[in-house]
């Protein structure tokens, strides 16, 4: 699918089937494809709590206002945002920097640039959080982009407690919950709405120098 036809056609949908399921394969592309979006230094501070089963959706859903579209749809995501992810000796933060010894970007006597660098940038409090939900966010958008190319329709969610659903879900305290993320097929038995407004160009930019 061309990618304006993947933009004009993703919608965040209310009504999913749940007669449709969506396979272990077809979710594995959406997040492997969902992985290649870019995150400040490569680290990638995003992880996924992944909800298919009815007693966990149940659980999720007590903690979300309720919202039916989470029983309904197939796989609902619990997007975690690592405010950890940008330190020296996180897990990440070590394969990034192998990685990028191994294909020669950096030399082994530049470590404390690096260590420094994402320190400085984001190192604690309002840093670390804004470092790992600005960067998880991208994830997400992908990710509802990806579903609509393999044919699949999806919404991202506010509605919850997230302290409750830390709680729900054991979720270690490095970890915040930017969205939840429901993943399936549009339930045709329900009309579909127009889609809503959206800014123009001239209503985007405030400023040209």
């Amino acid at each position: 699918m061309k990618f304006e036809k993947v933009m004009t056609e993703r919608r965040a949908v209310n009504f999913f089937d749940p007669q449709k399921p969506v396979s272990d394969e077809e979710l594995k592309k959406i997040v492997e494809t969902a992985a290649l979006s870019p995150s400040g230094f490569n680290l990638q501070p995003w992880r996924l709590i992944v909800v298919k089963a009815p007693v966990d959706k149940e659980r999720l859903k007590a903690v979300a206002w309720k919202q039916p579209k989470i029983t309904d749809a197939p796989v609902v995501l619990i997007l975690l945002a690592d405010k950890d992810g940008w330190k020296s000796g996180h897990p990440t933060f070590e394969k990034v920097w192998q990685n990028m010894l191994d294909l020669g970007y950096i030399k082994p006597e530049q470590r404390q640039v690096i260590e420094g660098g994402t320190k400085k940038i984001y190192g604690g409090g309002e840093k670390s959080l804004a470092f790992a939900v600005k960067n998880a966010a991208f994830f997400g958008m992908a990710l509802m982009l990806a579903a609509k190319d393999a044919g699949m329709d999806s919404h991202p969610m506010d509605g919850f407690d997230h302290e409750s659903v830390r709680q729900a879900f054991n979720i270690p305290d490095n970890y915040f919950v930017p969205m939840l993320i429901a993943i399936g097929h549009f339930n045709e038995q329900y009309k579909l709405m127009p889609p809503k407004w959206r800014k123009s160009y001239e209503d985007i930019v405030l400023a040209t120098y």
